[in-house]
């Protein structure tokens, strides 16, 4: 076998290693970046010769220029003079140039780095001045709105107060007027005929039908009737006086009807044999339950939507 065959693996490795390097070269190594950097200057010290030693920068020579234009308009007229001045003229004029300018430079610089501070420490004098007088209003003015705040809760409190005592006046008022009421309601129906008392009945004859326990104006005689009927809802009144229920059979007992009644007077429910009646008898429930949904109370705007109360039947037989 051949020197070749031996190493045929090896050679195609190697060119294909190679290769591979020289495609990865050429797709990311030779780019050339684009657009073009920009060229940029280097920094060369001022000077006006090729060779120097030191390390601070000579002063400029500012003052030259001027003596030497005046040289060169002097030079065509007046006759040059001798070699010693104008080299004593040239020494002395730089220096004092140079001591001028280093002199005006040195203090407008000091001028200048004064003026900064001093228009610094001004500003900043001021931002504490200003900052301050703006927390002072700041305080000031959350003092004024936290004794609003207070002034409106306090004139809040007295209105409720006095809107709670108002209620509370007008609470007792009606509940006296209720009372008078039912006395001069209820009360009557055991007096005496008065002299202008007239009779009533259904019957013959003078005198008064009913019963003594009855209740003034009902439609029944001798056959039992209402007697003390009442009823409690907080800071209503009744508009034409409270229904009588019909008395429907022979038994007696009292019937407490709870009431539901809206903000325009009406009863919009009622049910009868809650707590304190000593009945429950079907007749005299219904009875109950239908004269308290025909009561009518007053109207009120400032009320809830539903008010909850109570009337009271007394059923007495003769």
């Amino acid at each position: 076998m051949s020197n070749i065959g031996k190493h045929r693996r090896g050679i195609v490795g190697t060119i294909l290693f190679h290769g591979m390097i020289i495609l990865l070269l050429l797709f990311f190594g030779f780019v050339t970046p684009l657009p073009l950097p920009e060229e940029r200057g280097i920094l060369v010290d001022f000077g006006n010769s090729a060779t120097g030693s030191g390390a601070r920068e000579p002063a400029r020579r500012a003052a030259q220029a001027p003596v030497k234009k005046e040289e060169k308009k002097k030079g065509p007229v007046v006759t040059p003079p001798p070699v010693n001045k104008p080299n004593a003229q040239p020494k002395s004029t730089p220096n004092q140039g140079k001591e001028k300018v280093l002199t005006q430079d040195f203090e407008e610089s000091a001028a200048v780095n004064s003026g900064t501070k001093k228009s610094k420490v001004d500003e900043k004098k001021k931002r504490e001045e200003e900052l301050a007088r703006r927390k002072k209003l700041a305080e000031e003015k959350a003092r004024q709105e936290e004794q609003e705040r207070e002034r409106q809760a306090e004139l809040e409190r007295q209105r409720k107060a006095a809107a709670e005592r108002k209620k509370r006046e007008e609470e007792q008022r009606q509940i006296a007027e209720i009372n008078s009421r039912a006395q001069s309601a209820f009360g009557g129906g055991k007096a005496d005929n008065g002299p202008d008392s007239k009779s009533q009945g259904v019957t013959y004859g003078g005198g008064n039908q009913g019963s003594p326990d009855g209740s003034p104006g009902a439609n029944r005689y001798g056959n039992g009737g209402g007697s003390g009927n009442t009823y409690n809802l907080s800071g209503r009144s009744l508009v034409g006086g409270l229904p009588k229920p019909d008395f429907p059979g022979n038994e007696e007992g009292t019937v407490v009807v709870e009431i539901t009644v809206d903000k325009y007077g009406k009863v919009t429910q009622a049910v009868p044999g809650i707590k304190g009646s000593n009945t429950m008898n079907p007749s005299l429930l219904a009875a109950a339950k239908k004269a308290a949904l025909s009561a009518r109370f007053n109207t009120d705007n400032n009320a809830s939507a539903f008010q909850k109360g109570t009337i009271t039947y007394h059923f007495v037989l003769d």
